[in-house]
């Protein structure tokens, strides 16, 4: 499906390094098929010596060698990109988009016609286990969605959404990778505290989260169920649990969600 397509990538900051290490350990392409861009000579460096990719400073020659090219800049930044490249598009390259907050429609005025995709991955897709949703522009068919699909899911699992729902994505799985390193650090915290090393703490709490998940994932079984099969009368994690609720944790992380869910939304009427 990938056979000598060229893909480029114009910004090389985390979610960039995060895709192009995913794609490249699931076999997907080959460095040598893959182009980065960017203002930044030092990171493209880095970017060359870590992966092997091809990296460019001139956006224009670059634009006209890719078949894919994806959107990974800051959202400040992205008209300034959108102006300087728009120019030299055609409607046989895919673009898709990672840029958070910034709406198909934006980026289809600059680029009429164009097949346009918007995509809210986040970072474990640089270890395959990233979540991302995909939603298709105006003008993206059924053949460019299964496309994009295809590569998002090789890092992680990817679903197909209307772009309405893209707020609350960034909110809940967009953001929530900050969320699970939160609580991994303070459970890590708490291990030590009751006597365990750190090493040891750091490896129990993270590992417990990706059980808990993938029991989640595979069982398909609602979550208050699982936990409620670990939770015997009289015992541990019913205490714990009792803390937890006392402390509000379930309503902060859900106050959380619905921040980051604002922020997003604000985030796009900026760009409007």
């Amino acid at each position: 499906m990938l056979q000598n397509k060229k893909i480029g990538f114009i910004g090389s900051g985390a979610i960039a390094e995060a895709l192009i290490s995913g794609i490249i350990k699931a076999g997907l392409i080959t460095p040598n098929q893959i182009i980065v861009n960017d203002i930044n000579q030092s990171r493209l460096d880095y970017m060359r010596k870590k992966f092997g990719v091809h990296t460019t400073l001139n956006l224009q020659e670059f634009v006209k060698e890719v078949n894919i090219l994806f959107l990974t800049v800051k959202p400040q930044v992205i008209h300034t990109v959108l102006d300087a490249m728009a120019p030299f598009i055609t409607t046989a390259t895919l673009v898709v988009s990672v840029v958070a907050g910034v709406t198909t429609r934006v980026l289809q005025e600059k680029m009429p016609c164009v097949p346009i995709i918007r995509v809210m991955p986040n970072t474990p897709v640089a270890v395959g286990e990233g979540m991302s949703v995909i939603a298709l522009g105006k003008y993206a068919g059924k053949e460019n969605g299964e496309l994009v699909l295809t590569i998002f899911s090789s890092v992680g699992k990817a679903v197909m959404m209307d772009e309405s729902a893209m707020d609350a994505v960034t909110g809940l799985s967009g953001s929530g990778p900050g969320y699970a390193f939160v609580l991994i650090d303070a459970l890590s915290d708490a291990g030590v505290g009751v006597g365990l090393s750190r090493q040891n703490a750091v490896i129990m709490a993270a590992q417990t989260l990706l059980g808990a998940a993938k029991m989640v994932l595979e069982t398909g079984e609602h979550p208050a169920k699982l936990r409620d099969m670990v939770t015997s009368p009289g015992g541990t994690t019913i205490a714990g649990i009792h803390v937890l609720e006392q402390r509000g944790v379930r309503a902060a992380l859900m106050d959380a969600v619905q921040a980051a869910t604002r922020c997003s939304q604000d985030m796009g009427k900026k760009h409007e």
